[in-house]
């Protein structure tokens, strides 16, 4: 079974190649239009409500944590600090955006499309808009940090970022989510 499904419908997957290209069109053309005469585009019009939203993030997390408390626990750490949601593309000042809930930088977009064999147009769509993809890719950027740091909180700090005093701040401030969200005995 297929993992990393790319969805499409399957009238348009079966229609000829021009039945495609003037479907596409049409959207294309529909959602200008909707994005000159609103200043919204389809996409954010199309956004889940947020307690939606939430509902679906909680449960990608609790699959990604893959039954194991403490991997819950840290993913949750990151989603608070991060406060992504579903459709997040934040741009930062480096040119790279965040992307999805756990606000994943599309810098690792072409190392995650190599590590799935899909195109790199479809893993950063997915990080952006599937809370459950982008939940593992940041279990496996985690994981793969502690695997690289040896220590829990070096590896939170990785996943933010590879400089140093970057890392501490970051990993003191995920500390202060987990508290607020789990206690003070968290472990």
């Amino acid at each position: 079974m297929n993992i990393f499904p790319f969805p499409r419908t399957a009238e348009l997957a079966s229609a000829p190649i021009g039945v495609r290209a003037s479907q596409g069109l049409r959207f294309g053309v529909t959602a200008a239009i909707f994005t000159l005469a609103f200043g919204i585009s389809l996409p954010a019009m199309a956004r889940a409500p947020v307690a939606t939203g939430d509902a679906e993030i909680a449960r990608c997390i609790r699959s990604a944590a893959h039954g194991k408390p403490w991997l819950e626990r840290t993913l949750w750490g990151l989603r608070d600090q991060e406060g992504g949601w579903i459709g997040a593309a934040v741009v930062n000042s480096n040119g790279t955006h965040d992307l999805g809930p756990l606000q994943i930088n599309s810098w690792w977009v072409p190392k995650i499309a190599t590590l799935v064999g899909r195109p790199e147009t479809h893993v950063r769509h997915w990080l952006q808009n599937d809370a459950c993809f982008n939940a593992e890719a940041a279990r496996w950027i985690f994981l793969s940090g502690l695997a690289a740091a040896g220590d829990y909180w070096k590896a939170i700090g990785v996943y933010h970022s590879p400089t140093g005093w970057r890392q501490l701040r970051y990993a003191a401030s995920v500390s202060q989510h987990l508290r607020r969200r789990f206690g003070s005995q968290i472990w």
